[in-house]
């Protein structure tokens, strides 16, 4: 076959990735990574997603017809066979000239004509343009699996980043329904005193300004997490106005451990890679197809079958006919026309060589950030659990304090606004930390193994 093989490009791997912990377990390999999380509705809403996402049977509907192009492809390396059987009547005019003696034919005649031919057809495939073309088709039909794949991952990945993102909403909900509570019961009180001469009038107005302002923050986190379900009911397949998510606040939870692995084995884990390389081999194909026009075509073609001018005699032996053509096509001036579909070929490659090298350097970019990100993300979870803990400590000096009257009221407003800022803050930090672990699980490709030593 003209044309080069293909080669993959070359790539020189970082030994490791930077934000990698040395002493990184690696467990086996875990496809069904969601069930790490031990979370049953997450387990379902990611099933159901799978099921029934249109963007996802979208895909594979383009992988169907990849691959039946692919089998188009084959096709041609077959011979073509075709039967075309016709029947025609004609009559011919008595005072024309016989085309054989040249002599005037004094009589009409009708002839009929019955004819049943069996037609083959075959390119030999002497330079492998076929084969070429063949071969880009079988790499264009697995890089659209492997866009499948990528679009699987990327659906599920997304319907975990939602659903934490609901359950982070319900948990500071919770709060804030909770501090509600707590702020109205501190109206209530503040009232009876202002009424009895106990505190002035300030205290009252700094307390129900506090009460209202956390009831509206309240209301626009149940605005967000309807919107947040509604784009969860689509990428589930669901309409939205009957596909409802039970409240579940986040509670304190941990982030499961996801090995980074080697980065050279990013390059088989990672379905987009994968697809980008396939296009990569399909152009390198194509570039055969090209060369390949620059040389002769051979074709065969052949006939048979039986011709009779009665049907009664149709299928004798007598009136069995064939014939077989060798012919050979070689082009001789085209302006240049095949020498710009090869330098447009060669073009495509290089583009192809270029969005596959690209494509890898964002993968190594997407693990080292997921990677970052959890190393920052936990640490900062701990200092908020401690924050949380120490404005717990603050409120309940500030409330005995301004009971005994030693500090004013502005003191405790300030506690309790501090305690309610770090606790939305923890429950986005263990969000944020869910999902910095979602994110290198999709980085990741959806999965990993141990290496073989």
């Amino acid at each position: 076959m003209v044309g080069p093989n293909y080669r993959r490009p070359p790539l020189v791997p970082p030994a490791a990735f930077k934000s990698q912990t040395i002493s990184e377990p690696t467990p086996p390999i875990a496809r069904e990574w969601w069930r790490l999380y031990g979370d049953p509705n997450l387990d379902h809403l990611i099933e159901t997603a799978t099921a029934s996402n249109q963007s996802l049977k979208l895909a594979v509907a383009r992988v169907d017809e990849a691959r039946a192009l692919a089998r188009v492809a084959a096709s041609y390396l077959a011979p073509t066979v075709s039967a075309d059987p016709s029947f025609s009547r004609a009559r011919y005019s008595g005072t024309r000239d016989s085309p054989t003696t040249g002599q005037s034919v004094q009589s009409a005649a009708t002839v009929n004509d019955w004819l049943v031919p069996v037609d083959l057809t075959y390119e030999v495939d002497v330079w492998g343009r076929v084969r070429r073309g063949l071969e880009s088709a079988r790499a264009q039909a697995v890089a659209s699996a492997d866009d499948e794949a990528a679009v699987r991952l990327t659906v599920q990945t997304d319907v975990a980043q939602l659903y934490y993102t609901l359950r982070l909403l319900d948990a500071q909900v919770e709060i804030l329904t909770q501090t509600v509570a707590a702020y109205q019961e501190q109206v209530r009180v503040l009232s009876v005193q202002v009424r009895t001469g106990l505190v002035g009038p300030v205290a009252l107005y700094q307390a129900q300004a506090q009460l209202e302002a956390t009831a509206a923050q309240q209301r626009d986190l149940l605005r967000a997490r309807a919107d947040q379900e509604h784009a969860l009911a689509i990428l589930c397949g669901q309409p939205a106005p009957s596909f409802t998510v039970p409240v579940n606040p986040l509670r304190e939870t941990f982030a499961p451990e996801v090995p980074a692995g080697l980065p050279a084995a990013l390059l088989a884990r990672r379905p987009d890679v994968a697809s980008t390389e396939q296009m990569v081999v399909a152009a390198n194909a194509q570039i055969g197809v090209a060369t390949a026009d620059f040389f002769p075509r051979f074709a065969l073609t052949g006939s048979a079958g039986f011709e009779s001018a009665a049907v009664q005699s149709l299928f004798n032996w007598q009136s069995r006919i064939a014939s077989i053509v060798a012919g050979l096509t070689q082009p001789i001036f085209q302006r240049g026309r095949l020498k710009a579909n090869l330098a447009a070929t060669k073009a495509r490659h290089r583009q192809a060589v270029a969005t596959y090298v690209n494509q890898v350097l964002i993968a190594y970019g997407d693990v080292e950030d997921a990677l970052t990100d959890r190393q920052a993300l936990t640490s900062m979870v701990g200092h908020l659990r401690e924050a949380v803990d120490a404005s717990r400590g603050y409120l309940r000096v500030a409330q005995v304090q301004y009971r005994n009257g030693l500090v004013d009221y502005l003191v405790v407003v300030d506690a309790e606004r501090t305690l309610l800022g770090n606790q939305l803050s923890l429950a986005q930090a263990e969000n944020l930390q869910l999902s910095a672990s979602i994110r290198l699980i999709k980085a990741l490709g959806g999965g990993w193994q141990s290496v073989p030593s």
